[in-house]
């Protein structure tokens, strides 16, 4: 039986003046740099204009850890609030997810509003049942999958993104692509996921390179942050695939963030998804339906499917992200010396459990060498 669900309410272009009348203690977890630039008064703003007490948790860094999410529910727990606002990229949402999770196993979170406000267009974690937390001591990265991750309400606010660095712009938003892509071809997809990920693909299409090179075009920005919270509609009801397994085990081992990391390795797990290089799959099919919505048809499946995957590489070469692994500044001994360890992360992420091609440890690290020398079909 399959099963589609949005159960968070999703608010266009603002809307947490109208929320915050309601509140009355309110637990804000975001990022130090949110907190020391002042940006982080977009919320407390609103609060103090409604007399709402708060408190704010500024020690989210980039990949949140068990360490940080463990400071965070002895906040909340001290704190009691009846709201949580999670304010920020991926990581304050994830690690707000995982807090308000966590302190859930101790203390009654069930009348506790969670308020998602991002401020980047990329992991459409505002309305996704995912979060991935990283232990540091063993370099991993787990993703958590859990319905009760998902927020109340996602509000969606363009003018927040338009101040990011264009490497942020970039990395984001060829993670929307990717999660876009993943969707797709999920083996958990439905005609529902299907509908969200191809209209995210078309917005993605129209508007990503012009977000990156006209960041102040807020037509643009809107259309990726509407393709964010669509991706993340789509991939967190059908799940994703090896792409971001991989992703997980390489960011957390070399440091890469984590869009950047999906849109290195996009290209590469595409072609091994296909039988590219070998004899093609079942996938391809699904790849050239994508191709089809690019206007990248072709008049064969295969050649279909390896148009999208060198769309996929331009993609990234315009947005000026790394398309190899060792362009990325990965040192080669470094890489052979964790690249078994990734392949066996990877096949045991839960992502990978969703890939419509099944694979093996071996299988991924050839897919790791070909992504670290940048060898496509």
């Amino acid at each position: 039986m399959n099963s589609f669900s949005v159960r968070t309410k999703i608010m266009e272009g603002g809307g947490l003046e109208t929320l915050a009348p309601k509140l009355h203690k309110v637990f804000i977890v975001t990022d130090g740099f949110m907190a020391s630039s002042g940006k982080v008064s977009y919320i407390t703003e609103k609060l103090d204009r409604a007399g709402a007490e708060y408190r704010v948790f500024d020690q989210v860094k980039a990949d949140p850890d068990i360490g940080t999410v463990t400071k965070g529910v002895d906040m909340i727990q001290e704190f009691h609030p009846d709201a949580v606002i999670a304010f920020g990229g991926g990581s304050p949402i994830d690690a707000a997810k995982a807090i308000v999770f966590f302190a859930a196993k101790t203390c009654d979170m069930r009348e506790c509003m969670f308020i998602a406000v991002p401020t980047t267009s990329g992991t459409g974690s505002e309305v996704s049942k995912f979060a991935v937390i990283t232990d540091p001591e063993k370099e991993v990265k787990y993703p958590l999958v859990e319905d009760s991750l998902l927020p109340d309400v996602a509000i969606l606010d363009a003018e927040l993104t338009v101040s990011v660095p264009p490497s942020v712009t970039a990395d984001t938003g060829i993670d929307v692509f990717t999660h876009a892509v993943e969707a797709l071809v999920s083996t958990a997809a439905t005609d529902f996921s299907d509908a969200a990920a191809e209209k995210a693909i078309k917005l993605v299409r129209r508007h990503l390179m012009t977000a990156y090179h006209q960041p102040g075009d807020m037509a643009a920005r809107q259309g990726m942050h509407n393709a964010s919270c669509l991706a993340g509609v789509a991939f967190s009801n059908s799940g994703l695939g090896l792409n971001h397994g991989m992703a997980h085990a390489l960011g957390a081992r070399f440091h890469i963030p984590h869009g950047r990391a999906n849109g290195i390795l996009l290209p590469y797990v595409m072609s091994f998804n296909a039988g590219c290089s070998e004899s093609l799959t079942p996938v391809a099919k699904r790849y050239a339906k994508i191709a089809r919505l690019l206007g990248l048809e072709a008049t064969s499946v295969r050649q279909s499917a390896l148009n999208l995957i060198r769309t996929a590489r331009r993609y990234v070469e315009q947005l000026n992200i790394p398309s190899s692994i060792q362009a990325a500044g990965v040192d080669k001994a470094e890489f052979e010396a964790e690249a078994e360890a990734m392949a066996e992360a990877a096949l045991a992420d839960r992502c990978t459990a969703t890939n419509p091609r099944p694979c093996s440890k071996e299988e991924i690290l050839q897919v790791f060498h070909k992504a670290y020398i940048g060898r496509l079909p």
